[in-house]
């Protein structure tokens, strides 16, 4: 019996070593390991409950921390691990309901602040929400993430930029449902709006062509006929993966947006960017890029949500930013464009809602 028990603890600590280092399959196979040889034992069941949140496989997560809390029902670890396991399955008052627990047991858990109040923001509850997140800034858990949750919660005016891992970590897990979650669900037309008056142009192909945010490449279809050479610009490496599928990219490009036009020593005749500015927030940089790497006569098309309360921007409790057409104008004429076209039409639905969009045309003279 001595021997099992040392040879299950040596798989649990070996376990407990990988799950520290990010490597959960490995740690997976340790914890299972340890548990072959003592069965039920609540530490392990935890772990790899939470080895298994980790993996995406929620469902079994949840059930083997429950096996771990049925014995051990103060491990605040597990709750919230559990609660993490039931947001991703959609659970969202069950979900509530552990991190509830979790924190009653470790109440300056700044994570799980920062869990509680996605949760009750997803729950449509925004000043509970605004109350965990500023508990969770307090306590110093990811602090601008969670203070730009709270600028868009408020409705501030001059609100923060998106950490760029949170960008990436959103887009990355949004890749494999994004097209159709997008278009089928949300009615999204972005892509063929800003494409149309560019085809009934004519003129023939243009040299080069940069899509930014290209995501898994839903303009490329419609841009590929336009330019005889069409480069994305992303910053999910996820969602590059899709759009290389698709074989219509000469080049794929890993990066921040604003970073790659300041950087980028190519040039282009077209730069187009379909519902990428929601989640970028002030385009000064932006558009002095766009200009940098623009040929003269060169076209800049894109796609905001509009901005109608007064301000230039904001940020909507929905965590996207809305633009107004004076702003941009503005900027346009900051960086040397001319608007050849603007169109007022619905961007997207939300809620069976429309939301507002503003297109612009833009030419660099």
């Amino acid at each position: 019996m001595s021997d099992t028990f040392e040879q299950a603890k040596t798989f649990f600590l070996q376990g407990l070593h990988h799950y520290q280092q990010g490597r959960f399959e490995q740690a997976q196979t340790q914890f299972e390991a340890s548990l072959a040889l003592l069965p039920g034992r609540p530490s392990t069941l935890a772990n790899l409950g939470a080895c298994r949140v980790q993996l995406g496989r929620h469902d079994e997560a949840v059930a083997l921390l429950d096996e771990a809390l049925a014995q051990e029902p103060g491990d605040a670890g597990a709750w919230g691990h559990r609660a993490t396991a039931l947001a991703e399955l959609g659970r969202l008052e069950q979900a509530l309901d552990s991190v509830d627990r979790s924190l009653a047991l470790e109440p300056r858990s700044g994570r799980g602040w920062g869990l509680r109040g996605n949760l009750l923001k997803d729950l449509g509850r925004p000043d509970e929400a605004i109350a965990a997140f500023e508990q969770a800034v307090a306590l110093g858990h990811e602090v601008d993430l969670h203070r730009y949750f709270l600028a868009g919660l408020r409705g501030q005016a001059a609100a923060p930029a998106p950490p760029r891992a949170y960008v990436e970590l959103l887009f990355d897990g949004y890749a494999d449902g994004f097209d159709q979650h997008l278009v089928r669900r949300l009615g999204y037309r972005a892509p063929e709006v800003l494409a149309q008056p560019l085809r009934a142009a004519g003129g023939g192909a243009v040299d080069s062509a940069l899509d930014l945010g290209c995501g898994t490449g839903l303009c490329a279809p419609l841009l590929r006929p336009l330019a005889r050479r069409l480069t994305g610009v992303d910053l999910s490496a996820g969602m590059l993966a899709r759009a290389r599928t698709l074989g219509l990219y000469d080049e794929l490009v890993q990066a921040d947006l604003a970073e790659h036009l300041q950087a980028t020593g190519a040039r282009h005749d077209l730069v187009v960017a379909a519902d990428v500015f929601v989640y970028v927030g002030a385009l000064g940089a932006v558009f002095a890029g766009a200009a940098r790497v623009l040929r003269p006569g060169g076209v800049f098309a894109f796609s905001v949500e509009e901005a109608t309360g007064g301000a230039e921007l904001e940020l909507r409790p929905s965590l996207r930013y809305a633009h107004a057409e004076g702003g941009l104008r503005r900027l346009a004429a900051t960086h040397g464009f001319e608007v050849m076209r603007a169109l007022r039409q619905p961007i997207r639905h939300e809620q069976g809602h429309p939301i507002a969009g503003l297109y612009l045309w833009l030419t660099k003279g």
